[in-house]
């Protein structure tokens, strides 16, 4: 009974991340197509849970890296003198940290990373099992910060050169010639990104998920280590995530968005189309990014474009501070909780 209470509770609280990475994550993707008045904010949050969840189910089907590398990053084999039942608790412990930290960014209207903060979440956890820094599988956390350097410089950077050849290219047509046809390319940049973050995002949680079966036996792994994920998974991650999404996703656009930097139509278009590129890159290769990093380092660097003095820094200085902090006090959390966890069940 004890063993299927924790199981209950780990999906749950996997559940609740999915639905966390919807509500407060998911955002970025359509924020610029809102703030730049291409889409309403109600067709922007449709576009974004349809293209999401096609993310998911196209990207799982033709490369699911991502899950992989996450699914394997720490151990959750449990040290000898714990219940038998100590991973499934401490890894429900880990869940329910992210969902604090994450809640708490949205309440303060701070787009964080769930991305860094579910690899901290879990990696606080298992290594509150006992088995120390070997629960980490650095060969796969190192793609993690090979991750921060495609999410913060070329996100900047490739936002800063696509407007710099938009500007070239288009400088002799006219400005409502223009705005016509980049408010055509925002709603394809918008949907490119909601499928990017379904591609990236979406595999993240379901590794988590396939991990929680694992851990009470309920799924196995192949020969190579890794799991096979099933139609349903796809469809419930997609579905719970787009829900999070419909439910409280306007903060984020506006910090995003709004309150960063102000975007004209073809500015936005292009931080969605480099933000989005990079995130591609990234799914190919099994490397999880942050999808906030991305998109908001893409928004920077197409706002540095014009002049520095174009983006609110102090609004990106709150940011940049909350991602050095996710790791650490997301990965403390998730051991404190976890401690008490076992020391509770």
């Amino acid at each position: 009974m004890v063993l299927s209470t924790a199981m209950v509770v780990s999906i749950v609280l996997v559940l609740a991340v999915i639905f966390v990475n919807g509500w407060t994550d998911a955002p970025n993707a359509i924020a610029t197509a809102v703030s730049t008045r291409c889409l309403t904010p109600r067709v922007a949050i449709i576009v974004a849970v349809v293209f999401n969840m096609l993310g998911t189910a196209v990207m799982t089907i033709l490369n699911a890296k991502v899950a992989e590398t996450i699914s394997k990053m720490v151990s959750f084999e449990a040290a000898s003198e714990l219940q038998p039942n100590a991973p499934l608790i401490v890894l429900a412990a880990s869940l329910a940290a992210i969902v604090i930290w994450a809640t708490v960014a949205w309440y303060f209207g701070i787009p964080t990373s769930e991305s860094h903060a579910l690899i901290a979440g879990i990696t606080g956890g298992a290594l509150a099992l006992g088995n120390g820094f070997s629960a980490i599988n650095m060969g796969e956390w190192k793609k993690v910060f090979y991750g921060l350097g495609i999410s913060s410089v070329l996100g900047f950077f490739s936002g800063y050169a696509l407007v710099h050849l938009i500007t070239f290219l288009f400088k002799h047509v006219k400005r409502v010639t223009a705005n016509r046809f980049f408010t055509g390319g925002q709603i394809f940049g918008a949907s490119w990104m909601a499928f990017m973050h379904g591609a990236q995002d979406g595999q993240k949680f379901m590794g988590v998920f396939m991990l929680a079966l694992f851990l009470n036996n309920a799924a196995s792994k192949t020969t190579e280590g890794t799991f096979k994920v099933q139609w349903w998974l796809i469809i419930l991650t997609s579905l719970v995530m787009g829900f999070g999404t419909s439910v409280g996703g306007w903060r984020i656009i506006k910090a995003v968005g709004m309150d960063m930097v102000k975007l004209e139509k073809y500015q936005g278009f292009a931080a969605d189309v480099a933000a989005a590129g990079c995130l591609l890159l990234s799914s190919v290769t099994g490397i999880p990014v942050s999808t906030t990093h991305t998109k908001t380092t893409a928004i920077m660097g197409v706002g540095s474009a014009r002049r520095i003095s174009s983006v609110n820094w102090g609004v990106v200085k709150d940011m940049v501070l909350a991602w050095v902090l996710t790791f650490p006090g997301c990965g403390l959390i998730g051991y404190v909780m976890a401690k008490l966890a076992l020391l509770i069940f």
